[in-house]
């Protein structure tokens, strides 16, 4: 595990930790995740929120060590210990201050706060390779498994655990809780794939030998040609298909219309693209090889 690794997952906890201080623990509001179990657990039950916490936790990193592997095991063991350590410690730094004064006292802004720090601290730390524990591990696994939503299924574990506590806390806590798991799920999506995110642009030209050509040598960036059929006159033509960045768009459309006037172009935001020139080095040995990077 490399030490820019190690530090990303832990400015996510301590993101994670401060929203807790700052905003959860001072307007009282609820969440999901393994507390949220705890509670439930406790009321239903009897059983000892402490308790159930520690054996959860055991039982979630022996789930990521078997389907997620040592490397990713150890850097929740990582966030398991972390994570309670700088919460103590905001908890002594900031609490005493919030107790008398807290940043705000409207719990609706709170619950806004609170989620979109918590979803970018867990967006860091997942982006990481790691988890900050406990009910972060099983929307992982499902995503390994079944290429499941991240976002989504954390979304549905936690409003789950939710409709639990609905059954013994006010309602209008529960209500303020919904919102900010929303809150925080909008945003780890949004971490997640943030600095991931291309233009694909599909060119449609008789000229597209020629701009395939231009788009190679004057940006850089390898196409790839397909075969296509006109849906009103059936005739065969080709088109030129390639990724750039979002700061790109403009040159391309220059490049292309310079070429042809009359050229067809079609734009789509993707979220992440992987492979030679985007998360592998460029080989300008392949040259003659087709690719979109």
């Amino acid at each position: 595990m490399s030490i820019q690794k190690i530090l990303f997952i832990l400015l996510g906890n301590s993101l994670y930790a401060l929203a807790v201080t700052l905003f959860v623990l001072p307007n009282q509001l609820i969440t999901g995740g393994t507390t949220g179990l705890a509670l439930a657990a406790n009321h239903f039950f009897g059983i000892s929120i402490s308790a159930f916490v520690g054996i959860f936790n055991a039982l979630m990193f022996l789930l990521g060590l078997f389907a997620l592997g040592k490397v990713f095991a150890l850097t929740t063991v990582l966030s398991s210990f972390y994570y309670p350590f700088i919460l103590e410690i905001f908890q002594r730094i900031f609490a005493p201050i919030t107790s008398e004064a807290p940043l705000t006292k409207d719990p609706l802004l709170a619950s806004i706060f609170a989620g979109i720090i918590i979803g970018v601290g867990i967006g860091i730390v997942i982006r990481a390779g790691a988890s900050t524990g406990g009910m972060d591990i099983p929307p992982l696994v499902l995503n390994k498994k079944f290429r499941l939503s991240i976002s989504a299924t954390m979304y549905g574990f936690d409003c789950l655990i939710l409709l639990f506590q609905f059954l013994f806390s006010d309602t209008e806590q529960v209500l303020y809780g919904l919102l900010l798991i929303l809150v925080y799920t909008i945003v780890l999506n949004k971490a997640l794939v943030i600095g991931k995110g291309q233009m694909q642009v599909k060119i449609i030209s008789k000229a597209y030998l020629q701009i395939s050509q231009e788009i190679q040598s004057k940006m850089d960036r390898g196409t790839t040609l397909f075969k296509i059929l006109g849906g009103h006159d059936q005739n065969e033509s080709w088109g030129v298909l390639t990724v750039i960045s979002g700061r790109e768009l403009s040159k391309i459309n220059d490049l292309a219309m310079q070429i042809d006037p009359e050229a067809f172009i079609v734009i789509h935001q993707v979220n992440e693209v992987q492979g030679r020139g985007f998360t592998l080095p460029k080989d300008y040995h392949r040259k003659s090889e087709n690719t979109a990077s």
